[in-house]
C-alpha cells in the first residue's frame, strides 16, 4: 500500500506493480490539483521519468539547457553537463499536469488508484507492526480500512503517516519554506534556462535572504516565479510574500511581471530537508520523499530525491516480499535506510553542514563571489554539486573532485532516538 499519490507515491506504486506486487495507492485529494513547487526537474530528475518510461519528448515538456544564475549584476550560464549516466537537459512542467500523469502511468502499470480517501490512522498488529491504515472515503467521508503488509509513507511534509506511528522529525534539521507564483509571458516562456537570483535580500530585516529566488519557463505561455529560504537560529522568520515583492521590481520588464498578469495567489509550503526524519524504515513502514525529509539541503529539489527512493523502496519491498515472512524478511526491509544512506549520506551530511554554516546564515551569494562567476570550471563544479549530478566512475576532472570531496565525508548518522520505544 502506498499512501500520497505525489511524485514520491506514484512512481514508487509504478515500481512495486511492474515488479508484480500488488499495489493500493491512496491519494486524499483528486486530480489534476495543484502542488506549491517551482516546477522543474534537473537531469537527475529526467533520469527517473526515463526509466519509469515516461516520455519526455511528448507535448506539455518544456526542455532546459541549464541554470542562468543572477548575483551582484551578474549573470553567468550553466549548461548541464555531458554524462553518461544523466540526459544533458532538464525539464519543467506545472504540478498540476505532472503529478496527475504519473498517477495514470502508476494506474497503466497495474497500481489501483483510490482518491478521495483520508488516511486517519495506522493499523497495527499486537508487536506494533503497521498492517494497513484506517481512513474516510468520499465525499461522504465513510469509514474504511486498508490492509496490506507493508505500506510506503508518501504522504508529504506533513508526514502523517509516520506521525501517528510514532516518528517524529529531527528537531536539529531545518525545514524551509518555499513560495511561488504563475504568470503569463507569452515572450520569455520559451526561455532555454531556469533563473536563479543569489543576491536576495529579506524585505525587513535587510540581511541576505537564506536561499534564491527563481524563475522558471513552462513553455506553455507561463513562468513559475518563486523563492525558497532556509531557517537559521540567527535569523528571525522570512517574510516571504514582503521579500518577494521587493525582488519583482528588480526583474527585467520583458519578464512581464505584473499584478494583471499574475495568473494564480502567492502560494507557500514547507520543505523538509536533509533527512530530517529517521529511520526511513520502522515496524513495516517506509519513508520516501518529503515525509523522510528528503529535500536536498544544497538546493532545495525534492522531486528527484523522492522518485529515485521510491525505486529504491519498491526494489526493497520486492525482495521482501519474495521472502518468507520473518527475520529474513525483515532484514532485507532494513536494507532500504542503508541504501539511501548509501546513495545521499554524504552528500547531504555536507548539504547540512553547508546550510548551518553558509547558506542559511547568507544565502548563496558567499558561494558565488565574483571570482566564481567569472570562472567557468568554478561554476560547473558548483552547479553540479548543488544538484548531484556526476557520473561514477569519474567521467573527468570535476566528477573525480566531487566524489573525492565526499570521500573524506561521513554519511549521515540518525542524532539519537526519534522512534517509540520497542
Amino acid at each position: 500500500m502506498v499512501v500520497g499519490a505525489g511524485p514520491a507515491g506514484s512512481a514508487a506504486a509504478l515500481h512495486l506493480a511492474r515488479a508484480g506486487v500488488e499495489v493500493v495507492l491512496l491519494e486524499k485529494s483528486g486530480f489534476p490539483r495543484d502542488k506549491v513547487c517551482g516546477d522543474g526537474l534537473t537531469p537527475r530528475g529526467v533520469q527517473q521519468l526515463v526509466r519509469m518510461g515516461i516520455d519526455v519528448n511528448a507535448p506539455g515538456w518544456m526542455r532546459n539547457r541549464g541554470m542562468r544564475w543572477v548575483c551582484a549584476g551578474r549573470e553567468v550560464d550553466i549548461d548541464w553537463p555531458r554524462l553518461g549516466s544523466h540526459p544533458d537537459f532538464g525539464l519543467t512542467r506545472s504540478r498540476r499536469d505532472f503529478d496527475a500523469l504519473l498517477a495514470d502511468h502508476a494506474v497503466a502499470a497495474g497500481a489501483r488508484l483510490h482518491t478521495g480517501v483520508r488516511v486517519t490512522g495506522p493499523l497495527t498488529d499486537r508487536a506494533g507492526r503497521i498492517v494497513g491504515v484506517s481512513a474516510l472515503a468520499g465525499p461522504e467521508q465513510r469509514p474504511v480500512t486498508y490492509r496490506a503488509p507493508l505500506v510506503v509513507a508518501a504522504d508529504g511534509a506533513s508526514a502523517r503517516t509516520a506521525v501517528m506511528l510514532g516518528l517524529e522529525r529531527d528537531p536539529e534539521r531545518r525545514v524551509a519554506t518555499a513560495a511561488r507564483r504563475y504568470y503569463r509571458c507569452e515572450s520569455r516562456s520559451q526561455e532555454p534556462y531556469l533563473e536563479l537570483w543569489a543576491d536576495l535580500m529579506c524585505a525587513k530585516s535587510g540581511r541576505d535572504l537564506p536561499g534564491y529566488g527563481w524563475v522558471f519557463p513552462l513553455g506553455d505561455g507561463r513562468i513559475n516565479i518563486g523563492l525558497g529560504a532556509m531557517p537559521h537560529r540567527s535569523h528571525g522568520p522570512v517574510d516571504l510574500r514582503a521579500t518577494m515583492d521587493q525582488w519583482l521590481v528588480r526583474l527585467p520588464d520583458d519578464w512581464g511581471v505584473s499584478e494583471e498578469n499574475a495568473t494564480s495567489p502567492l502560494r507557500s509550503a514547507a520543505l523538509p530537508m536533509g533527512f530530517n526524519r529517521h529511520p526511513q524504515y520502522h515496524r513495516g513502514l517506509l519513508l520516501v520523499g518529503d515525509s523522510a525529509g528528503m529535500v536536498s539541503p544544497w538546493s532545495g529539489e525534492g522531486i528527484a530525491q523522492a522518485m529515485e527512493a521510491a525505486e529504491a523502496a519498491a526494489e526493497t519491498i520486492a525482495l521482501a516480499l519474495a521472502r518468507p515472512s520473518g527475520a529474513g524478511r525483515e532484514h532485507a526491509l532494513r536494507q532500504y535506510p542503508a541504501e539511501i544512506n548509501r546513495r545521499w549520506g554524504r552528500h547531504y551530511r555536507l548539504g547540512n553542514l553547508a546550510g548551518d554554516l553558509i547558506l542559511g546564515r547568507y544565502g548563496y551569494r558567499p558561494v558565488l563571489h565574483p571570482r566564481v562567476m567569472a570562472s567557468p570550471a568554478l561554476l560547473r563544479t558548483l552547479a553540479r554539486l548543488l544538484t548531484h549530478v556526476a557520473d561514477e566512475p569519474a567521467h573527468d576532472t570535476i566528477d573525480a573532485v566531487l566524489h573525492t570531496l565526499l570521500r573524506v565525508v561521513p554519511r549521515t548518522r540518525p542524532r539519537g532516538r526519534r522512534t517509540p520505544p520497542s
